[in-house]
């Protein structure tokens, strides 16, 4: 069906998947500036993750045709005079509405200087390799939400570190190294840090590829191993551990590690806890994990509740914090911890409670207590 598309769409959301097959949970689209022109940004949610593209602004009523007649069965959209809604019923049926707008909707200028910890124009050699920087040192455009991430890492680490001379680090499921480099780069070179960073991956390929940038660049203070976060041979002289979107319990045996060598920092982006999601008894929590989605995220918040009750239980002040914003990635936790020596008993009672209450296992607690 054709859809009759209002001109100067400010912003818009698509929600409501038409079928099954549709891996598309949420769509929304909304108007930039970009190097004085204008683009829709679309954001396209899966239940995982967030895919964003540009778009013409002469290319949208023919996108949003497209997209929600194939994909969604409802849609609105803003314009600064009124909210137009397009709904299509169980029977096929489109049904539309308007009505007035009476706010004001600022378009987003992306030309805008970003206030990042490492803001745009600083050149940091081995992201032009990593395709997040161009030959002349700018942000590549579909490398700014992982800019954005990065940054946001960093500046919560930042604020973690303020009287350190020299940190021993570990990048658990290191992958590409974005993060390892930046933070070697912002260390060593902003911070005046004696730094030595360790990353660790299962891929021998990038494992080889971030190796061969450390000689290329002559980073003598960073070196990647291949390996398995479950089997790493502990070293107790470790200060920081950092892991970000260790999937599922890849981050539990990194917490692991952290607390047998009694590590100073921990700063953990946890991604796909799948583990509690498959053991979670739904005749007891019917209200909550009759929807796929809710028990995925109910999932997600008890694992984390459990790793860092843990974390205080063995004398790490700890935070569960919002990383970056949801629309960037739907993984936007992070757990900060900074051992201070100081055991919480009381979250150990809180844990065994948790998984006793709701009969599951948890690998960072039977790796921990199962020794004792």
């Amino acid at each position: 069906m054709e859809i009759i598309i209002p001109d100067r769409i400010i912003k818009g959301t698509l929600s409501v998947k038409k079928n099954k097959e549709n891996k598309y949970q949420k769509c929304t689209i909304k108007l930039i500036k970009l190097k004085n022109e204008e683009f829709y940004q679309i954001s396209l949610f899966t239940d995982k993750q967030v895919f964003h593209e540009n778009i013409k602004y002469s290319e949208i009523k023919e996108y949003l045709n497209n997209i929600y007649s194939n994909n969604f069965m409802n849609m609105e959209l803003f314009t600064n005079d009124k909210i137009f809604s397009y709904r299509i019923t169980s029977k096929g049926k489109l049904l539309t509405n308007s009505k007035k707008n009476n706010s004001l909707i600022e378009i987003e200028n992306h030309n805008k200087k970003k206030n990042y910890l490492l803001p745009e124009g600083i050149f940091i050699p081995p992201l032009v390799d990593l395709g997040v920087l161009t030959k002349e040192g700018k942000i590549i455009q579909s490398s700014y939400d992982k800019y954005k991430q990065i940054n946001r890492f960093i500046e919560i680490i930042d604020d973690s570190i303020k009287n350190e001379t020299k940190l021993k680090i570990i990048d658990f499921g290191c992958g590409k190294s974005y993060l390892t480099f930046i933070l070697f780069f912002y260390l060593t070179e902003i911070k005046k840090i004696e730094c030595e960073i360790i990353g660790l991956d299962l891929k021998e390929e990038v494992i080889d590829f971030c190796n061969d940038l450390v000689r290329k660049y002559n980073y003598s203070g960073i070196r990647f191993l291949k390996g398995d976060i479950a089997s790493f041979d502990t070293d107790s002289n470790i200060d920081m551990i950092i892991t970000l979107h260790a999937c599922d319990t890849a981050t539990d045996y990194a917490l692991y590690h952290a607390i047998r060598m009694k590590c100073k920092y921990i700063f953990s982006v946890p991604c796909c806890q799948h583990e509690i999601n498959q053991q979670l008894k739904t005749d007891k929590l019917h209200s909550n994990t009759k929807f796929g989605i809710l028990k995925e995220r109910f999932s997600a918040i008890l694992t984390d509740s459990i790793r860092a009750n843990i974390l205080q239980y063995y004398g790490y002040k700890t935070q569960v914090m919002e990383f970056v914003d949801f629309e960037n990635s739907p993984k936007n936790l992070l757990i900060r911890a900074e051992y201070i020596q100081s055991k919480n008993s009381n979250a150990l009672v809180e844990v065994k409670e948790l998984i006793n209450s709701f009969e599951i296992r948890h690998t960072l607690y039977e790796l921990l207590f199962s020794e004792e």
